[in-house]
């Protein structure tokens, strides 16, 4: 394990659902927009499903969480947020994921890319990893390597693009993390910006960030860290 002294300028993260990336790897964003990087997040899936009270109507959850997922953001300072817009439980590893992946890469031009790691799919025995994640995160690296970087893959879809470094969260082969200490508030802010999806006391979410956070930093001797599976594809 060793820390991650990168500081992208062009981050680009793509997670399944409104609250992911803020879980995930909040704090990296906003320690990286802080330093002047342009950050963007797309969402693949809508929210409408995210719930487990039968009461909701799935448009007005969805645009609840799209307004929760605009607070979070802002929160730490993502420059651009987007949708692809697929429903929740339907995200596929297909062709159109692919091409609307690679034409992202090739418009932003990323040097950094986030997102999920498809091979975590068991947590213990108390967690299966969200059919969405895997496949976002399937369509995220078939994506990057080889389709974002090479000519004749969707040549409809602009310029290609190889992007230097893939960082994948909810791993269990983390082998990098960033000190997210000096935006670890920025993080909790965020997180908590997805009230439709906290239960419980928020004082206890904020107390879980934090000892998490701290938890992941002592692996390399910072007070707060996230951490990452680390992919370098053409250097």
């Amino acid at each position: 394990m060793r820390l991650f002294t990168d500081t992208p300028q062009r981050v680009l993260a793509i997670y399944a659902h409104p609250d992911d990336a803020d879980i995930a790897c909040g704090g990296a964003l906003a320690t990286w927009a802080a330093q002047g990087a342009s950050v963007t997040l797309v969402t693949v899936c809508d929210g409408a499903k995210g719930t487990r009270g039968a009461h909701h109507d799935p448009r007005e959850l969805a645009e609840i969480r799209r307004h929760e997922l605009t607070v979070a953001a802002s929160q730490l300072g993502v420059s651009e947020v987007l949708s692809l817009g697929r429903a929740d439980g339907e995200a596929v590893n297909d062709e159109t994921l692919r091409r609307d992946i690679v034409a992202l890469i090739r418009r932003l031009r990323p040097d950094a890319l986030l997102g999920p790691d498809p091979t975590a799919t068991f947590f213990g025995s108390v967690y299966v990893n969200h059919r969405d994640h895997r496949e976002t995160g399937w369509a995220l690296l078939d994506a990057v390597a080889p389709a974002a970087a090479m000519p004749l893959y969707f040549p409809d879809a602009g310029e290609p693009h190889e992007v230097e470094t893939v960082l994948l969260s909810g791993t269990h082969e983390a082998d990098v993390v960033v000190d997210i200490a000096g935006a670890l508030d920025a993080k909790c802010k965020a997180v908590l910006a997805h009230t439709s999806q906290i239960s419980g006391d928020l004082f206890d979410v904020r107390d879980v960030v934090h000892d998490r956070a701290a938890e992941t930093g002592l692996l390399v001797s910072v007070t707060a860290g996230e951490a990452f599976r680390e992919l370098r594809l053409f250097g």
